[in-house]
């Protein structure tokens, strides 16, 4: 498996894995709009030339929030989102981030296993967070000055 950044070629397939996963998936422009920016790293995990996961994050000062990370639906529960995670962590870090949040639906338990495994704890909950269906959202934080 190969992480690289995302590219405008990816973006068909980006989009592909983002509507198998998300019931309220982001758009294509709202990706596009996302290549070139600052403060913004959005990746991506391939295999054989074949993109099965992507990543977004941005920051500002030491505070980054993960926005989306998503896994084809045959690609999970192989390490794609972990490695997607870790490399994001590993990136920011070096641009002086100390502060990781993201939303995560309440009934996403391997999502929920995923990020409190590596760190992440709960800090609050965002009722009535997300749409079809409508549920809470767990609020997770990494603070990345614990772990070093």
């Amino acid at each position: 498996m190969k992480i690289r950044d995302a590219r405008l070629r990816d973006l068909p397939t980006i989009v592909t894995v983002e509507r198998a996963s998300f019931s309220t998936p982001w758009s294509p422009a709202a990706f596009r709009s996302l290549f070139h920016r600052e403060r913004v790293r959005f990746i991506v995990a391939e295999i054989e030339r074949k993109v099965i996961g992507h990543a977004v994050l941005w920051y500002a000062l030491d505070e980054a929030e993960l926005a989306d990370l998503a896994v084809s639906p045959e690609s999970r529960g192989k390490g794609v989102a972990r490695a997607l995670v870790e490399r994001l962590i590993e990136e920011v870090r070096d641009v002086g981030v100390r502060r990781i949040f993201l939303e995560v639906r309440e009934s996403n338990i391997p999502a929920l296993e995923l990020y409190r495994g590596r760190g992440f704890r709960e800090v609050g909950i965002r009722k009535d967070y997300y749409d079809h269906p409508g549920e809470d959202a767990r609020v997770l934080q990494l603070d990345l000055e614990m772990e070093t």
